[in-house]
């Protein structure tokens, strides 16, 4: 059981303002941040997702092949999700679709390059 993601950005401001959005439309809010790292997660649950500045004080990177997926409530959500994404400066790297029998998703990356997905299962 994994019990939150953390990617990293150059920017925490920026950041925060992109994933408050992103966040909030996934029934998640900020319970933690100071000038490196902020973590949203959901009500009466623990953290969810966080952004944090490098710990190792080097330029941060983007991981390939690494990606977080944000669970959603149904196919709607997802999206919205998407298109907000894009609308805050977010890119597409996959438009909202059936990927399988069961499986609706969308991929997109964060303005900082950081691969994310919004999904719900059936």
């Amino acid at each position: 059981m994994i019990g939150y993601v953390t990617v990293g950005t150059k920017d925490i401001k920026k950041a925060g303002e992109f994933y408050d959005k992103i966040c909030s439309e996934l029934g998640m809010g900020r319970f933690m941040a100071d000038e490196r790292i902020i973590a949203w997660g959901a009500s009466g649950g623990g953290a969810g997702f966080g952004v944090a500045l490098p710990y190792d004080g080097k330029p941060m990177t983007v991981g390939n092949g690494v990606m977080a997926a944000f669970g959603a409530k149904d196919k709607a959500q997802v999206d919205r999700v998407y298109k907000l994404a894009l609308s805050l400066g977010g890119s597409c790297e996959g438009p909202p679709g059936q990927r399988r029998e069961n499986f609706y998703a969308a991929y997109f990356r964060d303005p900082e390059g950081n691969k994310l997905n919004a999904f719900v299962m059936g």
